[in-house]
């Protein structure tokens, strides 16, 4: 049994599924996707920083009083068809799943007893959207569904008065943000809980350790829970499960902890913005480029999508995951169960990062750009003559390979038309036999 203590419990095993799945998708919906301008911090950039866009776009657009709350019956998500969401999530080669239960505004998507009429089922789409969401995930995907929660709340008066207290009170933790953490874990079982948002209150504050020695001990979920590490002021990237150090982190080196990358389509926000230019949303070979990268240092790729107020995935966000799926149709031998290779990148090919298959003995080379040359120079791998073998995934020969000495070879590519190649945004090199 693991005890309430950071050394009991960062010496937990993390469930090997969570390391083998590599990639994963975040949907970041809620109240702040009705007004859907500027960033999902809309109600703190309006209220607390008067932010002057932020100002004048209430000003006018809205009457004079017009409050935060008043979004709450606008969030209507009657477009939102869970099964539908399940199936893009699925096209998109995604191995987990994870929904904001509860944003910094402490509106909570499903009828929390904690949150009296600030929740769906009281409030705007009546719904319990957590219950649908994992509902059809469970039924018609094998993904795996995780929640995120917030712990603080911006506004909450109870966090407010302990906060003022210098957290030597603890009315909002042990009122709202733990009773909620337990209602979300035995109501809809999450395999991953991504706790955010200390409030700068320290784990002590929020009864952390307790609240995971009861995950990880006596909880349904307890012998495949992942969970990540922003459990109080000072845990990030030091306790917990796995380590997420910031967001958008990519470190483009091995990292002896396992660790996410979460980051998000729109370069500028996670919930979804009306005001976004296509610009402002990564291209399918950014993700490619981040998904490689990303998983050859050891860590998973979490990518964020938002949806719109009234329950729909806008088609550019579908269009980029089902992008990805097809990507990963050709090359998801080089990223699911793989491990981390001897070398990341290529030291003499830019744009080329490794992993390991260890069950097929396979070192994987994945490039980004086609050479012009049609031939590509590797500086790692350690090629045996009459051994070796090179196979591009998704194209049927054998490739003619030569080696440069002790260590480095040069691999013919195949002379194909753009309709030809196996795909479109980075190519798999599958080497057998190498040192």
């Amino acid at each position: 049994r693991y005890e309430p203590t950071w050394g009991s419990l960062d010496a937990r095993p993390l469930p090997a599924w969570f390391d083998e799945a590599k990639f994963g998708i975040f949907i970041h919906w809620g109240v702040f996707s009705v007004p859907s301008f500027g960033s999902e911090w809309f109600w703190w950039y309006w209220q607390k920083e008067k932010r002057e866009p932020y100002v004048k776009f209430m000003e006018a657009n809205y009457p004079p009083g017009f409050s935060y709350e008043d979004f709450g019956p606008l969030f209507t998500a009657e477009f939102f068809d869970p099964n539908q969401w399940a199936d893009i999530l699925k096209a998109s080669g995604a191995k987990y799943v994870v929904l904001t239960s509860k944003h910094h505004e402490g509106f909570t998507l499903w009828g929390s007893k904690y949150s009296w009429n600030w929740n769906a089922v009281d409030v705007g789409p009546r719904r319990d959207l957590v219950a649908e969401l994992a509902t059809s995930v469970r039924n018609r995907t094998d993904l795996h569904f995780g929640l995120y929660h917030s712990l603080f709340e911006w506004f909450n008066r109870l966090f407010l008065e302990d906060a003022t207290n210098a957290f030597k009170t603890r009315k909002f933790p042990t009122s709202k943000s733990l009773p909620e953490l337990y209602e979300i874990v035995n109501k809809y079982q999450p395999e991953i809980i991504w706790s955010d948002g200390d409030g700068n209150a320290p784990d002590t504050y929020w009864n952390s350790t307790g609240f995971l020695a009861w995950l990880y001990n006596d909880s349904p979920v307890r012998d495949t829970v992942v969970t990540n590490d922003r459990w109080g002021a000072g845990s990030i990237c030091t306790h917990g499960g796995f380590y997420t150090c910031s967001d958008r982190y990519n470190p483009g080196h091995l990292l002896p902890h396992k660790w996410e990358n979460c980051m998000s389509i729109d370069r500028s926000s996670w919930g979804y913005r009306r005001d976004a230019r296509l610009g402002d949303y990564l291209a399918i070979e950014d993700l490619v480029k981040q998904l490689a990268e990303t998983v050859s240092c050891g860590g998973n790729l979490l990518m964020n999508i938002g949806p719109t107020h009234d329950g729909r995935i806008a088609v550019v966000f579908e269009e980029r995951l089902r992008q990805v799926g097809a990507w990963l149709k050709v090359n998801g031998e080089a990223i699911y169960g793989t491990k981390p290779w001897r070398a990341q990148n290529d030291t003499v090919t830019p744009g080329v990062w490794y992993t390991f298959s260890p069950k097929e003995g396979k070192v994987n080379a994945i490039f980004l750009n086609w050479p012009g040359s049609g031939t590509l120079e590797l500086g790692e791998p350690r090629a045996k003559l009459g051994e070796t073998q090179v196979k591009l995934a998704g194209y049927k020969e054998l490739l003619k390979w030569v080696a440069l000495g002790e260590k480095g070879m040069i691999i013919a590519l195949p002379q194909l038309t753009p309709q030809q190649l196996p795909c479109q945004w980075g190519w798999t090199l599958q080497l057998t036999d190498v040192n």
